[in-house]
């Protein structure tokens, strides 16, 4: 699951935005039997709350790194749009009749949560947590669900049994903040015509932040598995834009009408007898091949990017965290080619929330040039590819760095491809075929 964490000075993640209030149905009552619809929704974008600073968001790096022990086509064709400021925000309606609740999109999670109200009923309640008193389809999961048992196969969540014999659940985020409650079942209400069966969701009564999450990992528990969601894809503009103006993405559930475009690269699958302490089986794991920067293509073994025997290696697209991350092996690599080409500019003696020493107070622009783009390579010839411009990230009082941290300083020896360079790409997960397809586009136009 996804969670914030280390990051202090800046936050990308992305929003989408989704308000039911103005939904827009493009088929008849007849289609609605074959599970064919789409929607459009009204875009509003909100403002991070300044309470809320932690950047760093990861489920796989929460689960390794605090719970070490614990380890068709869609029937739904659905579209919006999102504004790139903070956080990737959906706000989802939930329940019957349905509220809308905020959650943050998270492909390297399993469990989707929602803050809940836990006080005596108010009307109205709080706008960004759910009544399940005004919903009737809300029901709670008691202990003997089948759920609610530990260490079941592909849900390491901890659980327990509360006082009034409910099912309980916990989870530690990366920094150290905690979300608990309990596991419910609800729908997400798409119409009057239209909605999810019951999916069994956590309802948060305690955590920091009150935005819930997303979950949209390979995990049978997923948003996307208990949906029967086989595939979704999003497009995130670049940040480098102009003052007071907010870019805006596209985010789908279902068919994409621009995937006719993409390259596609398989996604790789673990057994469930493969179980390592380092790995995280229910990502989305590719096989990256090596990393160019300009037009040198780094001496890193492919190994690097692979899982070994304990885990370690493992290469994930994270659209939950905003860096990337390699393990030393490769970033040691990187690192070296920066140095070369720009040395003398990085700022000495700084490393950046403990995990990059990429980082420079010079003129970003300048600098971007001299390291010239930068390449993730896949097989087919696939490419994710960083301009030059996009480089360096602004990390705050002037501070530009690498997007790339070192993974093993979070105590998660794997290789991390986040948002940070997902710029301007579409990026469709297509779970029914196990590939992830990537297509360059304009983002802030894209439909």
């Amino acid at each position: 699951m996804a969670s914030p964490s280390l990051f202090k000075e800046t936050m990308l993640l992305f929003f989408f935005f989704f308000f039911f209030a103005s939904l827009s149905l493009s088929t008849e009552e007849t289609q609605l039997k074959n599970e064919s619809l789409s929607f459009s929704f009204p875009l509003t974008s909100l403002p991070r709350s300044p309470q809320t600073s932690p950047s760093f968001y990861s489920s796989f790096i929460s689960q390794t790194k605090k719970i070490p022990t614990l380890k068709s086509s869609s029937p739904y064709n659905y579209r919006s749009r999102f504004k790139y400021s903070m956080i990737l925000l959906v706000s989802l309606p939930i329940g019957t009749p349905p509220q809308s609740q905020q959650m943050i999109l998270d492909t390297g999670s399993q469990l989707s949560w929602i803050q809940c109200h836990k006080k005596v009923p108010r009307k109205p309640p709080p706008s960004t947590v759910f009544d399940p008193s005004l919903s009737s389809s809300f029901s709670v999961l008691p202990c003997n669900h089948p759920i609610c048992k530990p260490r079941i196969p592909d849900f390491t969540l901890p659980t327990s049994c509360d006082q009034n014999r409910l099912c309980h659940y916990s989870y530690f985020y990366a920094d150290g903040t905690l979300a608990e409650g309990n596991l419910v079942r609800e729908k997400i209400t798409f119409s009057s015509s239209l909605s999810t069966p019951p999916l069994i969701l956590g309802c948060a009564e305690d955590a920091i932040d009150d935005k819930g999450i997303l979950g949209m990992n390979l995990g049978r528990l997923s948003f996307a598995s208990q949906a029967k969601i086989t595939k979704f894809s999003y497009c995130v503009p670049t940040r480098h834009v102009r003052p007071g103006f907010t870019p805006s993405g596209s985010f789908y559930l279902g068919e994409n009408p621009n995937s006719a475009g993409f390259q596609y690269i398989s996604l790789l699958t673990f057994p469930q007898s493969q179980r390592m302490p380092n790995l995280d089986p229910l990502a989305h794991t590719v096989a990256l091949q090596g990393i160019r920067i300009g037009n040198k293509k780094l001496n890193i073994p492919i190994t690097a990017f692979r899982a070994d025997a304990s885990g370690a290696g493992q290469t994930m697209i994270d659209s939950g965290s905003e860096f990337t991350y390699l393990v030393d092996e490769a970033y040691n690599k990187v690192r070296e080619e920066v140095v070369r080409l720009v040395g003398p500019k990085l700022k000495k003696g700084y490393v950046y929330s403990g995990v990059s020493d990429m980082c420079f107070d010079g003129n970003a622009i300048e600098i971007g040039r001299l390291i010239g783009d930068m390449a993730f390579e896949f097989d087919k010839g696939v490419e994710i590819v960083i301009e030059k411009e996009r480089v360096l990230a602004d990390v705050g009082s002037g501070v530009h760095c690498v997007g790339i941290g070192r993974s093993e300083m979070l105590g998660a020896p794997s290789n991390i491809i986040g948002n940070f360079h997902q710029q301007n790409l579409w990026v469709e997960f297509d779970v029914a075929n196990r590939r992830v397809g990537f297509g360059k586009a304009d983002c802030s136009r894209s439909t």
